[in-house]
């Protein structure tokens, strides 16, 4: 049987791998990433959370951070497809002014 503490620890080293990546990362798609590794790492204390409570509202939170994240993906890819076509680059650099 995994404890409560042994997933929350889990969860704590999870997100500051994605907390990492999104600070160090070069690439938008890249930064995307991370900060899906990071929403997964919340979901994960949620559900550890609720299991440990005896409810279900970790996992009924989570469901909705997860279709957060789906939103998120989808609109954040949009605007990557959009400024890449814009500017042929990827680089958060290229991105400081956001003058056509």
């Amino acid at each position: 049987m995994v404890t409560l503490n042994a997933v929350l620890v889990l969860g704590a080293v999870i997100f500051c791998i994605g907390l990492f990546g999104a600070l160090s990362r070069r690439n938008a798609v890249g930064i995307l990433m991370s900060i899906e590794i990071m929403l997964n790492a919340v979901n994960i204390t949620f559900v550890a959370i609720g299991r440990y409570i005896g409810t279900v509202d970790g996992q009924i939170i989570t469901f909705f951070v997860m279709t957060v994240a789906a939103a998120e993906a989808a609109v954040g890819l949009a605007l990557v497809i959009a400024l890449f076509r814009h500017r042929e680059t990827l680089s958060p650099d290229a991105f400081t002014s956001l003058k056509w």
